[in-house]
């Protein structure tokens, strides 16, 4: 997380599919981007119409979002090889997702006809962690999965599903600028004869 010129808050990857964009707010070299009540509050603000809106983000929120952030980033990263989850893991989700199950809930629109929302009934933490473990959830079944990859960048961890079969970064102009440079610096390093 970053902060910007105009003081908004900035995620180094986010709009990537849901469990992924969780995972990344572990980035190498800044940290746990969620570690506190005000980092989880800016990322849910950075998710905007992802997830249903909570009010006030405290303890309980990010200690929930941190067990799910867990078991995704330890299902996640085998699935994503082709390997299978750890049973801890799948167990984690699981429990998150009881915690707070969903059930679809008629509301008359008026013009637009009848909608068919989801609604849980749960605080808000166990709320949000059942939304985000179904994200990792749908992820995980997703034939995509193992299309899913990590930055080749030496210091980043990040995960993305490239839409261009051909993209190695998270970011091109982060992580892949650094990589070219640092290319470039290599190379004519060896062609001045320099160890």
């Amino acid at each position: 997380m970053t902060v910007n010129a105009m003081g908004t808050v900035t995620f180094p990857l986010t709009g990537e599919p849901l469990a992924l964009d969780l995972v990344n707010t572990r980035p190498a070299a800044t940290g746990d981007l969620i570690a506190d009540p005000a980092g989880l509050t800016a990322w849910l603000g950075a998710q905007e119409g992802r997830l249903t809106p909570v009010a006030a983000v405290g303890a309980a929120e990010v200690a929930a979002v941190h067990a799910v952030r867990e078991a995704a980033e330890a299902a996640l990263r085998p699935a994503a090889a082709g390997g299978r989850p750890p049973a801890a893991a799948l167990r984690a989700l699981n429990a998150a997702m009881a915690a707070a199950p969903a059930h679809p809930e008629l509301e008359w629109t008026g013009a637009g006809g009848l909608t068919a929302a989801r609604h849980r009934q749960a605080s808000p933490a166990a709320r949000l962690a059942a939304e985000l473990a179904e994200a990792v959830a749908e992820l995980l079944t997703d034939p995509r999965i193992t299309s899913v990859r990590a930055c080749e960048a030496e210091d980043c961890v990040l995960l993305f599903l490239p839409a261009h079969p051909r993209r190695r970064w998270c970011v091109a102009s982060a992580c892949g600028n650094r990589a070219r440079v640092a290319r470039y610096y290599a190379r004519h390093k060896a062609d001045r004869g320099e160890s």
